[in-house]
């Protein structure tokens, strides 16, 4: 067991940062935050409200038309220094991400150096809001058009990447000159505490970002969803709670962006080189324990090479040391919670009944904490429930087909589109197959697709919109046009 503790983290927050200020929610309550590993109370945090949710919406509002009014290169400054913080910062970042995530510290330290990028990024991209001037096909006027911030955002996070999940968001809204009120997972609230102190440091004004822990989620995103101040929901979590908030934004027709669930396939073909398909396996499942939207969640092996791709597989998963994410010797921490845990055990059990083979795992171990056995299955197959759902958590379900065809159209049936994987040695037919793939993401011989570069989202069910890159930041400002003669 790692020994590290809350106590080794200087100035970590514990109540609700509005208005520039920590605050307590406005009736007193308070939630516990559980250690994956042992499942230990590790820290009590304020549960913001609804009142408290409008009082953020009040501070961000009041501070829009000043931050909106800052210089792009002031606005470029500060991300700058924040990215300078978190880098200065960075094992206290990783050591609570994995406190309370539960995510092994080689995991997490890539976390947070991944979070931190979105900082630079978007502090070059600060610069960059450029507009357009044209003459109208009738010569009659000049078109101008202005790009302005969209307002005050409500950014609501998920559990998985509570530092990357933050900054891809508060980076590109502070960018484009918004104020935004975050609503971190309350599994994990700290790291985005600590977060909100590393940008009071860095320079943000106060109100221009404001953090609300709530287990009260749905009572007080939905008021701030209808405080018509409010313009832009920026949201990362499953589908289903997607819908959800759908349906609330529409009443304001607020401005939305949603990053949802995923169901990431895996192919395989015939003539791909097995060293790298493994590799990149183990990079595409393994990351975070399988506790991504990116996670390969099914694999689709070629027959010819389907059992020697399993047992190359297992044997790598099988040799990961299993054990708390704060200890330098964990590859693979415990899950975040009792339910994930027990998800993936449902999920495992409906492979092996419905004729799934077995060669690695299988189980949960016998220890205290959210742990789940590395797992490998061969020979799932098609209508298996483990294909339909996002398993979070390490198991690899393999699937054969022998026709490339069959491959895509399996990889294809799923209401998800956020990343698909493909692993030849024919570049030619690797961008045949990425093209038939209906996916907003494709990994063509890596296992690794995320970028702060790089427009992240899906197609289909996997969401609306684009994060990273620079529609990262279009998403957070509106067109204006302007009719001018001169």
């Amino acid at each position: 067991m790692g020994d590290f503790g809350l106590d080794q983290i200087p100035d970590l927050p514990l109540d609700l940062y509005v208005g520039g200020k920590l605050v307590p929610s406005s009736d007193g309550s308070r939630f516990d935050v559980h250690d994956p590993a042992s499942g230990a109370v590790i820290a009590s945090v304020a549960d913001g409200s609804v009142d408290d949710g409008l009082a953020a919406v009040d501070a961000a509002a009041g501070a829009a038309a000043a931050w909106a009014a800052t210089s792009p290169r002031d606005r470029s400054e500060v991300l700058r220094r924040s990215f300078d913080l978190m880098n200065r910062r960075s094992d206290d970042l990783a050591h609570l991400i994995s406190l309370e995530n539960g995510k092994a510290l080689a995991d997490a330290r890539g976390e947070v150096a991944y979070a931190a990028e979105f900082f630079r990024w978007y502090a070059e991209e600060a610069v960059r809001a450029s507009g357009s001037v044209m003459t109208a096909p009738s010569g009659a006027n000049r078109i101008v058009v202005l790009q302005q911030p969209v307002g005050v955002c409500v950014l609501v996070t998920p559990w998985n990447f509570p530092a990357a999940m933050a900054t891809r968001k508060i980076g590109p809204a502070l960018a484009a000159g918004c104020t935004v009120v975050l609503k971190p997972a309350s599994d994990t609230p700290l790291t985005a505490l600590l977060m909100a102190r590393i940008l009071e440091n860095a320079g943000v004004p106060p109100g221009v970002v404001n953090v609300l822990p709530a287990r009260r989620s749905g009572a007080v995103v939905s008021a701030m969803l209808h405080d018509p101040r409010v313009r832009k929901l920026s949201f990362t979590g499953s589908t289903e709670v997607g819908r959800v908030l759908l349906r609330e934004a529409a009443d304001q027709v607020v401005n939305t962006s949603m990053e949802l669930g995923g169901n990431a396939p895996f192919l395989v073909l015939e003539d791909a080189d097995l060293d790298a398909a493994v590799d990149g396996a183990m990079i595409a499942k393994m990351r975070n324990a399988g506790e991504a939207c990116t996670a390969a969640n099914r694999f689709y092996v070629h027959a010819d090479v389907a059992d020697e791709f399993g047992r190359r597989l297992a044997e790598r998963m099988g040799a990961l040391r299993v054990g708390p994410g704060t200890s330098e010797d964990t590859e693979v921490g415990p899950l975040v919670n009792e339910a994930a845990v027990q998800k993936v055990d449902e999920l495992v059990r409906g492979a092996r009944g419905a004729g799934g083979r077995v060669v690695l795992g299988g189980r949960r171990p016998d220890r205290p904490g959210y742990y789940y056995e590395p797992t490998v299955l061969l020979d799932v197959p098609v209508g298996a429930e483990i294909l339909n759902e996002e398993i979070f958590g390490p198991v690899a379900p393999i699937v054969t087909f022998t026709d490339e065809a069959e491959a895509i159209r399996m990889a294809n049936d799923t209401e998800y589109g956020l990343v698909s994987y493909v692993y030849t040695r024919d570049l030619a037919r690797g961008l045949r197959v990425s093209e038939a793939l209906d996916a907003g993401m494709v990994g063509l011989n890596r296992g690794l697709v995320s970028d702060p570069a790089a427009p992240f989202g899906g197609t289909k069910q996997s969401g609306i919109g684009r994060e990273g890159g620079h529609e990262g930041m279009l998403d957070y400002l509106e067109s204006k046009y302007v009719a001018v003669t001169w």
